[in-house]
């Protein structure tokens, strides 16, 4: 699940914004209720996360007016809102990414993307450049980009949103020199960078981990507030570090630990938290 593309805001270690929350929320557990999530259920989700009402109205029309969500009546007939197609398959593209674990000897290889632009379509080099990157691809060389081949199909169904397939050329392949491919590797990303987002990552909410570890107890407000918190955290991370294989990576790469960190917080605390979404 994920809103990468179009998300307000940043990676983990930035504040959490209403707009991401409430993609978030969704991407969590709004795609599981039976209808139109009612403005009065988002506003009581969202204060339990210490986002107040009128907050989230306006995240809700920003997010409207991006064609992210619907407006629609629940059963109830409660004003309410649901995903749009769109949305539904951002967050469904997304999936892999965020619950998945990736695939350490990268066996799959490479998927490059390859784009000239006319100079009278320039303002789609910009598009295709944050879309590339929102994407977690790294830089080859001027227009060529390269992501782990498991993003291919996410690739594909975002350039077509984003309109830009027809500038676009996708190939699937294998490094072959001549600089060793994790020397290649420490080129075409930041990987400093990248680590001090993980080290962010974990700063917030490796603590939380552990004051849950010492509890026998998980009330479902609390589990709640916790898990979307590091969800939204969490879901930014594997775009702008792609999830490169675990050999290509400087020894004690924080994205172990904090990909470890996320996946219990997960397992201890998100179904404890749907009991706080549909309490009946």
């Amino acid at each position: 699940m994920s809103e990468q593309q179009n998300s307000p805001s940043g990676p983990a270690g930035q504040a959490h914004t209403p707009r991401s929350l409430i993609v978030t929320l969704y991407g969590a557990y709004g795609r599981g209720l039976p209808g139109p999530v009612p403005v009065a259920e988002l506003i009581r989700l969202l204060g339990a996360a210490g986002v107040d009402a009128p907050s989230v109205r306006s995240a809700v029309s920003r997010l409207k007016r991006r064609g992210l969500l619907l407006a629609a009546r629940s059963a109830s007939g409660a004003a309410g809102y649901a995903l749009s197609d769109d949305a539904r398959q951002l967050l469904a593209d997304g999936d892999r990414r965020v619950y998945g674990t990736p695939d350490d000897d990268g066996a799959d290889g490479w998927v490059l993307a390859v784009f000239s632009v006319p100079e009278s379509q320039r303002a789609k080099r910009h598009v295709l450049r944050s879309t590339l990157t929102g994407l977690g691809f790294g830089t080859v060389a001027p227009g060529v980009w390269l992501a782990p081949a498991r993003v291919y199909e996410e690739t594909r169904h975002t350039l077509e949103r984003a309109g830009c397939a027809a500038y676009v050329e996708l190939f699937r392949g294998e490094h072959l020199g001549f600089a060793a491919t994790a020397d290649a590797v420490a080129r075409w990303w930041d990987l400093a960078a990248l680590a001090k987002l993980h080290e962010a990552f974990l700063d917030e909410h490796e603590p939380v981990l552990r004051a849950w570890e010492s509890r026998t107890d998980t009330p479902p407000r609390e589990a709640y507030r916790d898990y979307l918190l590091a969800l939204d955290s969490w879901r930014h991370l594997p775009y702008t570090d792609p999830g490169l294989p675990a050999r290509l990576l400087p020894e004690g790469w924080p994205g172990v630990r904090s990909a470890e960190v996320f996946r219990a917080l997960h397992e201890r605390l998100r179904e404890a938290g749907a009991r706080f979404v549909t309490p009946d």
